[in-house]
């Protein structure tokens, strides 16, 4: 399964709430997950820019994108960010297919494939 990182902030009618009535939100997350297949790694407050982060493992995009959107339907979530977070396998992968699309691939402004815009203008095609 892959996995997702999601930031974002909770709505200050949110935050009074849960100043009167502290509670874990990461059992709801989990449950949410659970219900779909998937399994929540971590669940933090965070300091800055968002909130809360949560690390989670779900089946598939449109499964973490409808977690997301189930959880913001409340109204006590905002600013919401999701990241796909690959493993070290996983990247090594991505990077191999990458290296061999690249050689399908022509960039704009070059007649050449494979190689970076910059280095286009070093390869000749004429025997020096």
């Amino acid at each position: 399964m892959t996995i997702y990182i999601s930031q974002g902030r909770y709505t200050a009618t949110a935050v009074r709430a849960m100043t009167t009535k502290p509670e874990d939100r990461s059992e709801a997350i989990a449950e949410l997950l659970a219900a779909v297949g998937g399994r929540l790694i971590g669940w933090y407050l965070t300091l800055g820019r968002y909130d809360w982060l949560i690390i989670a493992e779900a089946p598939d995009e449109r499964t973490l994108v409808s977690i997301v959107l189930a959880a913001a339907a409340g109204g006590s979530l905002s600013d919401i960010t999701t990241t796909v977070a690959l493993s070290a396998q996983d990247t090594v992968k991505a990077f191999g297919k990458a290296g061999e699309l690249a050689m399908k691939f022509r960039s704009a402004g070059t007649d050449y494939y494979g190689v970076p815009v910059e280095s286009a203008g070093e390869i000749t095609t004429e025997p020096k």
